[in-house]
């Protein structure tokens, strides 16, 4: 008799905790269950899979090449299980989606509305996260598809382009209709009061890397680790000014933006997805419709 499904989960709990104890709090079943389980298991295959003589628990190098397979296999049956339960004409279905958190002040919304209107029956898992952790997420099959700026990605992740994002100095509304509204150059920018992006996104670096090129140091009045607060904070605050992504003022009629002269350096957006992961029928749609919406929404091309 071959190990079970449960013999493989019990594994790679112990593998990661590195405790019988903390494994099976996790797993919900008494230690000695667990500890009897393993042993189960590592009669069948034949070999020892854990080192017990330490003060935690490591698995050998046989158990290390086992709990490898495990893993994979695990994640193909977790395929297998979506791929039963996806249907051709999007009826019902579910789909895990992640993107930087720059996407949520002006991509999701309408993704979302255009998805839910066309398939309500989908189930939408969205979270926000790193590109590093999406890229992770993926190869770990913890997500269907990601979306993030174009960049090298690991072996295993393909990427799809979808638009350029363009970054320009975004003011109130009424602040750029007093404005000459033509683009405003370096030496201009650089008396210019901003509410800024911290240090935590991506897209602040970039802003800084601008500044050091032309050798500007604006006054920087507030720093925010939210869009949405930044967001609110510009609409409000007369004469105070951020760098945002211009697709931002779509869906805020009271924001504007002025170009910058020369630009702010444009990033690319990528759809993501692992090279060998089962495609959905949702994650297909989403694809799709993440093309058409961006085109339709005048998104500047890749």
């Amino acid at each position: 008799m071959g190990p079970e499904l449960r013999h493989l989960r019990y594994l790679i709990a112990v593998a990661e905790h590195g405790n019988f104890t903390r494994a099976a709090e996790e797993l919900r079943i008494s230690q000695p269950t667990l500890s009897q389980q393993v042993k189960q298991l590592e009669r069948v295959v034949g070999v020892q899979l854990l080192d017990r003589s330490g003060r935690s628990v490591r698995l050998t190098d046989a158990g290390d090449a086992y709990v490898h397979y495990a893993r994979r296999a695990l994640r193909d049956l977790a395929a297998a299980d979506r791929a039963v339960l996806d249907v051709a004409d999007l009826s019902r279905g579910r789909l895990r989606l992640a993107m930087t958190p720059t996407f949520t002040a002006y991509l999701i919304g309408p993704l979302v509305q255009e998805l839910h209107t066309r398939h309500p029956g989908i189930t939408l898992e969205v979270r926000e996260m790193t590109q590093d952790r999406i890229e992770a997420s993926l190869l770990a099959d913890e997500i269907d598809l990601g979306i993030a700026f174009e960049a090298p990605h690991p072996a295993g992740i393909s990427a799809h382009v979808l638009f350029t994002e363009t970054l320009s100095l975004v003011v109130a509304a009424h602040d750029a209709d007093s404005a000459a509204r033509e683009p405003m150059p370096p030496s201009r920018l650089a008396e210019q009061r901003l509410a800024l992006l911290s240090n935590d996104f991506v897209t602040r670096g970039h802003i800084d890397g601008y500044f050091t090129e032309h050798r500007i140091n604006p006054p920087i009045a507030v720093e925010a680790n939210s869009l949405q607060a930044l967001i609110e904070i510009v609409q409000r605050t007369p004469l105070l000014a951020t760098v945002l992504p211009d697709a931002i003022t779509h869906d805020h009629p009271h924001l504007a933006t002025i170009a910058l002269d020369p630009p702010l350096p444009a990033r690319r957006v990528t759809l993501l997805r692992r090279d060998s992961a089962y495609q959905s029928a949702a994650a297909r749609a989403f694809a799709r419709l993440a093309s058409r919406l961006v085109r339709e929404r005048g998104y500047t091309p890749a």
